[in-house]
């Protein structure tokens, strides 16, 4: 994951007031004192309209700032916002909309939000000067919510646990145990040239190239991945590895690969170690191709990963016996060029890598079959993943496929030459992946990739990471995680490629819907059956927050819904505020849902039952059968900012008592809280269908444990 560095500048200006002394040739008064001479530009006055002001939460309004003075006064405003004193609550967002005539500000409120909040307008040509409008904030109304289904009899498919996996590296083992964590993946770009003899590792250009020994007294054993599987086994969780493909790993000779005093002034320095540069000259765009790869890093090939995959059953056992349960095939390919570009961006220095720039076809696909069967002959039961591709171009296209595109016309486009495609066929890249894993087990008789695996890091409006925002992020963020499933979505803020259609090669491409896992499974039924499919990074943001903790459950009851069968967050939620992140216990609440409903460990069930919601966009809904005890567990998703009052029917079940209720809303964001038991409506006579009533509370989930007989 990159890091941000940026700055932030502020504009003050001032009246000018001027005045004159009375001496020599000056002005004179009978008195012999002072005269005042003429007044320059003034601002008198600023107001606000509409006043007073009064607004739905969700809802945005425009107001306009009139400023009066004398002469040629500035007639700008800045605009501002505030909750009132002592609330803790956001006061929402406020826009500058100026023109010469006229300055106007764009309020987005806040949810959760105060009853008032005050939007200001300070004058720019004298901050003295402002205006104000005292803005009433109104829930919405309650209202008739969707129409809600579950059928307990059409049961679509069992839901695989691993889909509630995190990137957890040295996690939090409350937070682990809290929710039953079932997998945790040891993954990044960081762990691309993890060696793990040495317990080193290179940041690449996520901080500065350098290379990071931590002070274990006993390697390998004492090694920072042994310690994830230790502990991912005394909480229950099965180990994701990572085994480096990039033909790469970090040796211990040097601290970062681009040192200013070999390599001469760079365009950043890092802040922790003054020889490391960036890798790019001093204009910020030529990069430093001639570094010498083994400043920091030495070749390896697959024999490395057959040595660590022995060295790991030896300690661990096999996968089917408590050890390392999965492998992925490295990590985002599609970045070593640029990421990793100390040892795979073009070097022109001796030795020469056996593979350099982009990556094609041939390097992720070749070395994904050699590296995968050396994982197998060591651990005939562990599973295998890959290609762990993450970006929409090259699901379809390699890398090499998609710069070329850029640096040819008439397209300038990603797939508008595709060299590298072409000459394999035409065939998309991942498709092509999974033929020739296919092709593989046809000739040998024996499988040697489980799960095809993508990243999926679509949340809208580059959302993910970030806070919850106002009302309109928050809506935003709750209506792109339609990319997994739906086929009508596009997200219409990411412009860069916003889903372009990968089969049309010209500017006049337009927007298609993802529809991940559909797509995934489709890519699985057409090219290599039986394969299973993971999506091992993703983030959506808003953990912190209500609306974070509704698009994290969201995306879980989807995964279960639709049949993923591996999932992990990047970036899991911490339990208490860091100094980099605030307390993020929504995003945990999310996966209690889930795991751990009633602090009992009571879990979502099992298996899917086929659900449906008349405006998914108000309300999701998510059903499934607990096998365990047979009962019916129905997750409700509230994704409005007023009350909906629905009615949930349950197809084929016949209630032997009341529903269990359990709720997580804004009213507590620090717990779910019990509520008390919903009467279940059982059929009419003749009929099958039961039905439940329910209000369910603004941005809030809601979920019924329902014993049947």
């Amino acid at each position: 994951m990159g890091n941000a560095r940026g700055m932030a500048a502020g504009l003050v200006a001032a009246g000018l007031s001027l005045w004159m002394t009375a001496c020599g040739g000056g002005g004179t008064s009978s008195g012999g004192g002072t005269t005042t001479g003429p007044t320059g530009p003034t601002v008198t006055s600023v107001t606000v309209s509409p006043n007073p002001g009064s607004m739905t939460i969700g809802t945005t309004q425009q107001f306009t700032a009139a400023v009066a003075g004398t002469g040629a006064y500035d007639s700008t405003v800045t605009w501002s916002v505030a909750a009132p004193a002592g609330s803790t609550m956001s006061a929402g967002t406020v826009t500058n909309l100026s023109s010469s005539s006229k300055s106007s500000g764009f309020f987005t409120t806040p949810y959760p939000a105060p009853a008032t909040v005050t939007v200001t307008a300070t004058s720019k040509g004298d901050p003295t000067k402002s205006g104000s409008v005292v803005v009433t904030l109104t829930p919405p109304a309650t209202t008739t919510g969707p129409a809600l289904t579950v059928d307990a009899a059409n049961q679509t498919h069992p839901i695989n646990p691993y889909i509630y996996g995190w990137n957890a590296y040295q996690g939090d083992p409350v937070s682990e145990q809290l929710i039953d964590l079932p997998v945790n993946r040891f993954g990044g770009d960081g762990f691309t040239r993890y060696n793990y003899l040495l317990d080193i590792w290179n940041s690449a250009s996520d901080w500065w190239f350098e290379s990071y020994m931590p002070p274990a007294l006993n390697l390998p054993d004492d090694s920072q991945f042994n310690a994830q599987v230790e502990q991912n086994a005394s909480v229950g969780a099965k180990t994701l590895g990572t085994m480096p493909l990039i033909g790469w790993t970090t040796n211990a000779k040097g601290t970062c690969s681009f040192s200013v005093s070999k390599y001469g002034a760079q365009f950043e320095i890092a802040p922790d170690r003054s020889d490391c540069g960036d890798g790019l000259k001093p204009d910020g765009v030529t990069a430093i191709n001639e570094n010498d790869p083994t400043d920091t890093s030495f070749q390896i090939d697959e024999s490395w990963t057959t040595a660590w995959v022995k060295y790991l059953v030896g300690k661990f056992g096999t996968a089917a016996n408590g050890g390392v349960a999965i492998y992925d095939l490295d990590n985002e390919p599609t970045w070593w060029d640029a990421v990793h570009r100390d040892v795979h961006g073009g070097q022109t220095s001796t030795p020469t890598p056996p593979y350099t720039g982009p990556f094609t076809y041939d390097e992720v696909t070749k070395k994904g079959l050699s590296y995968a069967a050396a994982i197998k002959a060591q651990d005939p039961t562990a599973e295998v993943s890959g290609p762990v591709i993450d970006n929409w171009e090259t699901y379809f296209y390699s890398k090499k496929d998609v710069e070329t595109g850029w640096a040819s016309g008439p397209c300038y486009c990603y797939n508008g030459n595709p060299v590298d495609r072409l000459a394999h066929g035409d065939v998309p890249l991942i498709e092509y992946y999974l033929q020739q894993f296919q092709k593989s087990e046809a000739a040998t008789g024996k499988r040697l990739l489980d799960y095809v695996d993508i990243h999926g890091y679509f949340a809208a409006d580059n959302l993910g990471f970030a806070l919850a925002g106002d009302t309109t992020a928050q809506q935003e963020r709750l209506n792109s995680t339609r990319v997994f499933w739906d086929p009508t979505y596009t997200d219409p803020n990411f412009t860069d490629p916003n889903f372009t259609d990968p089969d049309n090669r010209t500017n006049a491409a337009q927007p298609v819907a993802p529809q991940l896992i559909p797509r995934l499974h489709a890519w699985v039924a057409k090219d290599y059956p039986g394969t299973k499919t993971a999506i091992d990074e993703y983030n959506w943001g808003g953990q912190e927050h209500i609306n974070g903790a509704l698009a994290q459950a969201d995306i879980l009851g989807i995964f279960g819904m639709y049949g993923l069968d591996l999932g992990a967050l990047w970036g899991p939620p911490n339990r208490v505020a860091t100094s980099s992140s605030p307390a993020q216990m929504p995003g945990l609440i999310a996966f209690e849902i889930y795991r751990n409903y009633d602090g009992n460990h009571s879990k979502f069930g099992d298996v899917a039952l086929a659900s449906g919601s008349a405006n998914q966009g108000q309300l999701a809904v998510y059903g499934a059968l607990r096998t365990s005890d047979d009962e019916v567990t129905v997750v409700v998703i509230n994704k409005t900012f007023g009350d909906l009052t629905s009615t949930l029917s349950l197809a084929n079940l016949t209630p032997s008592g009341k529903a269990k209720v359990f709720l997580y809303s804004s009213a507590n964001v620090n717990a779910i809280a019990a509520q008390p038991d919903a009467a279940v409506t059982p059929p009419a006579a003749g009929a099958t269908t039961s039905s439940l009533t329910a209000t369910f509370p603004a941005s809030s989930i809601t979920l019924f444990a329902i014993p049947k007989m």
